[in-house]
């Protein structure tokens, strides 16, 4: 009786052994394929490692009602580190995906110098381009009824100069030409 135990005990060890080799060699097949599906899908952005700030607000954080349609309407402090060595431009975009009609765009900025790192409030580097308030300059948080979030997205491109005019040209310019990217996301809410 207890030499039959012992063989029952045996032969499972051997079948649960069995079927960990085969888990194993099934997944040493399917973690390539799912890793190349996974680049295919999701092309990799050198320069992930860029870092976005700003003196003004936190990731996150409310953003001051100086930086808002209710204030000054400037915009605020941003400073960026890390960036790709073949840099040869940035290139900015600030919209709020929360807006009732879909994201709203509020700056545009292209051909932001490869040597800059910081952008001052109020101050302007680099061409602006046509935002949906109809202007091109900067147009703060406006929300017309609860918190929005606001993203500041830089991207570090490989060109120096985008001829995008318009704000369909420069979403598709700015991606052709991405080599890093980073945002930076600060909410707000009319009082």
């Amino acid at each position: 009786m207890i030499f039959i135990k012992v063989i029952f005990l045996f032969l499972i060890l051997v079948l649960l052994s069995a079927c960990a080799a085969n888990q194993e060699a099934i997944q040493q097949k399917v973690t390539p394929l799912a890793q190349e599906l996974t680049k295919e899908q999701k092309p990799e952005v050198r320069g992930e490692t860029m870092r976005l700030a700003s003196n003004d607000f936190v990731e996150g954080g409310m953003i001051p009602r100086k930086f808002t349609c209710q204030g000054d309407n400037i915009n605020p402090h941003l400073a960026w580190e890390t960036v790709p060595e073949e840099t040869k431009s940035f290139a900015l975009i600030v919209d709020d995906p929360d807006a009732p009609m879909g994201t709203w765009v509020h700056w545009l900025v292209k051909d932001i110098p490869a040597d800059v790192r910081e952008i001052q409030e109020g101050e302007i580097q680099g061409n602006q381009v046509k935002n949906d308030f109809g202007k091109e300059n900067y147009g703060g948080p406006c929300p017309p009824s609860g918190t929005h979030r606001y993203y500041f997205r830089l991207f570090a491109l490989d060109t120096a100069n985008l001829s995008a005019s318009n704000k369909k040209d420069f979403y598709k310019q700015a991606e052709q030409h991405t080599i890093g990217k980073v945002e930076l996301m600060g909410k707000y809410k009319k009082n």
